[in-house]
């Protein structure tokens, strides 16, 4: 009797475990498509070479910037968590939040601030060449 019983109460969470597996379909969601980094300018063309993908979490903490830099590739990302403040050295600024994605300006200084009061975190995937830096100090 005590194997009948087992038997069902898993039965019964199998099957509601299928049950609700298949009413919850995978699903995807574009974040940003463009031709252009954020302050509007063209991105160029993909260098030749051998290709090579690097993604980078970034974590600025509270009250803090990067130095000033730049990016010789192509590059993108997502903020996870915080806020961001992304500035270029003609002044355009870009405010961001928790969840907000961005693709990056190319070969043009800039820098990022985080004026909150938590950690700002961002995932950046570059599209780089082998022997490519990513990230250049200005």
């Amino acid at each position: 009797m005590k194997q009948l019983f087992l038997l069902a109460l898993i039965g019964t969470f199998s099957f509601s475990s299928c049950e609700k597996a298949s009413l919850e379909a995978p699903s995807s969601e574009l974040l940003i498509e463009s031709f252009q980094s954020w302050n509007g300018d063209s991105l160029p063309e993909y260098p030749k070479g051998k290709p090579k993908i690097s993604i980078v979490k970034v974590t600025i903490p509270p009250q803090s910037e990067l130095p000033k830099h730049y990016h010789p590739v192509i590059n993108a990302g997502v903020l996870l968590t915080g806020e961001l403040t992304v500035i270029d050295s003609k002044g355009d600024t870009l405010h961001m939040k928790a969840g907000d994605p961005i693709v990056e300006l190319v070969n043009q200084v800039h820098f990022g601030k985080n004026e909150g009061d938590i950690p700002a975190e961002i995932v950046v995937f570059y599209a780089g060449t082998e022997g490519s830096e990513i990230v250049v100090k200005d």
